[in-house]
């Protein structure tokens, strides 16, 4: 039985694979689930897959590991499309508001990148 898939991955230049290869192979495993969960369930739970309040469309896919915990930022393009950019591992309760910059950066190149090309 085929799975259908609500939503699809892209990744952006090489900012979330190359944060994936620093990571464990547990925690590359649990990457590589929540993003197939991401891909093929209707209504993610927010414990994955969560909007970020303070910013222009930015969510945040959460991954946790025994005590650690790891962030990489996404957005939406085109409704159905997930675009990764920059990933990080989380060392206290708030978010580095110089994570969050990148992100809105890439974001914004992202665009950019887009509209130049049409």
């Amino acid at each position: 039985m085929d799975e259908k898939n609500f939503r699809n991955i892209f990744y952006y230049k090489n900012y979330y694979l190359d944060f994936f290869q620093t990571l464990d192979p547990e925690v590359k495993k649990k990457f590589n689930w929540t993003l197939k969960l991401i891909t093929t369930v209707d209504r993610v739970p927010v414990k994955y897959f969560k909007h970020l309040e303070t910013t222009n469309g930015l969510y945040e896919i959460r991954v946790e590991l025994g005590s650690n915990i790891y962030r990489v930022f996404s957005f939406f393009d085109k409704g159905k499309l997930v675009i990764l950019i920059n990933g990080f591992q989380k060392k206290s309760n708030k978010t580095p508001t110089k994570e969050i910059e990148m992100a809105e950066k890439l974001k914004k190149q992202y665009h950019d990148e887009k509209t130049s090309k049409q």
